[in-house]
């Protein structure tokens, strides 16, 4: 059913295998934690927490990820460096999974990263991420933090397309490089509804031309829908949100930033489901997905 221009890539960042053909790699989660107004938080700024239910939202990820077979990483938000620090301090502490660096802009990261120096955390860091307005700062710190996984962002604001999501991509490809990254994740872009369209296509094109890993934050659709509860009523969102994630694997994506870790319960089985159906289109083609795969593990 796929057929690409280029020979798929897949990093393996810590334990986590990311890339390569929909339907062989299980599609990777990532759940974000202690983004603003998260309910575990008590002070967003100093980057104090409800640990024990922390905890349990790390867990119940981590659950899933094994019924699943899909593998997960945690995204780590932090809107001051001081803050930023305590919270992959405490997700370093709970698991061994890959830590999603995202500071809220790149000051924070920046200042963030000096800790990251000292602190010796070995979980994986994926830098989250680099823009097209970076800072030459920036790209000096990751690489002196000796980080070797990002996302970069596919923002094209003059073309806001598909196809200006892959010129974004082009663009920042050397840039990233150039700091030192090795493993890139393409995020090509999904601010609302609207936006989820152009961002799943650019998926494909990225697969298509570059050959790297590439999703999407399909839970952005769903976050800035305005109409969806008062329209639609509350019950419309667990369901709005599994679809849009399920668009963008259908799309061929390799991992997905699926929003609040919260809702890992519902988005686990639902993108375990889609990656088990396209395993059998590889039986189909004399093919197999790989061993622990969602096909094996979710009857």
């Amino acid at each position: 059913m796929w057929s690409f221009g280029k020979e798929q890539k897949i990093f393996t960042i810590g334990d986590v295998k990311v890339g390569g053909l929909p339907g062989k790699q299980a599609t990777v989660l990532i759940g974000s934690i202690f983004y603003s107004k998260h309910h575990v938080l008590v002070d967003e700024a100093k980057g104090e927490f409800e640990k024990d239910k922390a905890q349990e939202l790390l867990k119940v990820q981590e659950e899933f990820s094994d019924k699943t077979g899909n593998p997960h990483m945690v995204d780590v938000v932090g809107s001051t460096p001081e803050a930023l620090s305590r919270f992959v301090d405490f997700v370093a502490a709970e698991t061994d999974a890959p830590i999603l660096f995202d500071g809220v802009s790149a000051d924070v990261r920046i200042k963030g990263l000096d800790y990251l120096i000292q602190s010796g955390i070995r979980n994986p860091i994926v830098y989250n991420s680099i823009l097209p307005e970076f800072k030459k700062e920036e790209l000096d710190k990751i690489k002196e933090a000796g980080v070797k996984s990002a996302v970069i962002l596919s923002y094209n604001l003059r073309e806001f397309t598909s196809a200006g999501r892959l010129k974004a991509v082009k663009n920042l490809l050397p840039i990233a490089q150039s700091a030192g990254i090795e493993n890139i994740l393409v995020d090509t872009c999904v601010i609302d509804v609207l936006t989820l369209g152009p961002a799943c296509r650019a998926i494909y094109g990225v697969k298509d031309e570059l050959g790297l890993p590439a999703g999407c934050g399909a839970h952005n659709a769903i976050g800035t829908w305005r109409g969806l509860k008062t329209k639609m009523g509350k019950q419309a969102t667990h369901p709005s949100m599994a679809s849009a994630c399920a668009m963008a694997i259908a799309s061929g994506a390799n991992f997905i930033l699926y929003g609040p870790i919260d809702t890992a319960s519902y988005i686990f089985p639902a993108v375990a489901m889609v990656d088990a159906a396209y395993a059998q289109l590889l039986r189909e083609q004399g093919s197999r997905a790989e061993p622990g795969h969602p096909i094996y593990k979710i009857a």
